[in-house]
């Protein structure tokens, strides 16, 4: 089923039931009368996955306390009310109040949406979030999806990411050559021009995909979720550093009119429950990616290594031609990546002589000691 074919009424008519008979079976009768709502999220994600399965969960479940009630969301994991890669139309639609997602997989419907998720040398996470809460990067991505009735919030961030995981080692650019990687966005298109097949697979499909021999290659999250994902069984060289993922910023999707017909108090805490688990989401990923790291190297006896340099330097020189050819003839493209490097020119000049050299100074003196 295309994601096009999500409408409200396809559902209710395959169904069986009218639309106004569906609208008020949705709801039990005292809900009803307290003007109680009952909202689904759909997500992109398998039930409680590590990381971002268990951010949808916890969203949810904030709306849900935060509002006493008053805005019940129930959750259904990848496929259970929809594919994973169609949680976009689903919401648009109006046949889900709520999605949780990514954006780059959109990029189909709207070319720019992968600016919201990250980019190769891009913003890191908390450059991300300067550049959405302060930089104007807000009001580019709503207007962005307004045409598809849909309203975005970050909610949650997997911070940085590993390079991937590779079934056989990679010592040199050329060694890339015909390997069949899942990525996704413009990290995605960027390994192609550095000689990969990149192959777009739902979270779940990607250890099968490994298995099967479908892929060589994948590069997901970080350890934490990629550890549960059980990718370590089927890859045992792990990649570091992820220069085609400097962010993982998730989306909350929601459906513009739903959103629309709130109360002021129901959509403050929409807005707050989504800033408190992409605040809360991205400590967690970076205490839990420490640990899951050292598990996998001496539990999983995985071997982390590190990118060769012709391969960084190489990806590093195509990427700026890289992001003008894909945002050419696309009007909101060109004005959203100006913006993007704007903020990255501004963020790169306070991270370097901020975080980056404290972080020179921290581990550079560790290393002496040694």
């Amino acid at each position: 089923m295309s994601e096009k074919s999500l409408t409200r009424r396809h559902f209710l008519s395959a169904a069986g039931v009218s639309a106004t008979a569906a609208a008020t079976a949705a709801l039990p009768a005292p809900a009803l009368a307290s003007g109680a709502q009952t909202w689904k999220m759909v997500t992109s994600w398998p039930k409680g996955s590590p990381g971002v399965g268990m951010t949808a969960q916890r969203l949810a479940d904030r709306i849900t306390q935060m509002s006493d009630g008053k805005l019940t969301v129930k959750l259904y994991a990848a496929g259970e009310l929809v594919p994973p890669l169609e949680v976009f139309g689903a919401v648009g639609d109006g046949y889900a109040e709520l999605g949780h997602t990514a954006s780059f997989f959109w990029q189909g419907k709207a070319r720019a949406s992968v600016f919201f998720t990250t980019i190769p040398f891009g913003l890191t996470a908390l450059e991300h979030m300067a550049w959405i809460n302060h930089g104007g990067g807000q009001a580019l991505w709503d207007k962005l999806y307004a045409p598809f009735n849909i309203k975005p919030f970050m909610a949650g961030n997997t911070g940085i990411q590993m390079g991937g995981w590779f079934k056989r080692e990679i010592n040199s650019l050329a060694d890339m050559n015909g390997i069949k990687i899942r990525s996704g966005g413009l990290g995605g298109e960027l390994f192609k021009k550095l000689g990969a097949t990149a192959v777009l697979l739902p979270p779940g499909d990607i250890y099968p995909g490994l298995q099967s021999g479908l892929i060589d290659a994948a590069e997901f999250l970080g350890p934490w979720s990629d550890r549960a994902f059980g990718f370590y069984k089927a890859a045992p060289y792990y990649y570091w550093p992820s220069f085609n993922k400097p962010n993982g910023s998730a989306e909350c999707l929601v459906n513009a009119e739903a959103f629309a017909a709130l109360s002021p108090a129901l959509k403050a805490i929409v807005e707050n429950a989504c800033q408190a688990e992409n605040a809360f989401a991205l400590s967690e990923s970076d205490w839990e990616n420490g640990r899951a790291l050292n598990s996998l190297i001496v539990e999983k006896n995985v071997k982390v290594k590190e990118f060769p340099a012709d391969l960084i330097a190489r990806a590093k020189e195509l990427t700026p031609a890289l992001l003008d050819n894909f945002v050419e003839g696309d009007a909101p493209a060109t004005e959203i990546l100006s913006s993007y490097r704007a903020a990255l020119t501004l963020s790169a000049s306070w991270s370097r002589v901020g975080r980056q050299a404290f972080l020179n100074a921290r581990d550079g003196q560790a290393e002496s000691k040694d």
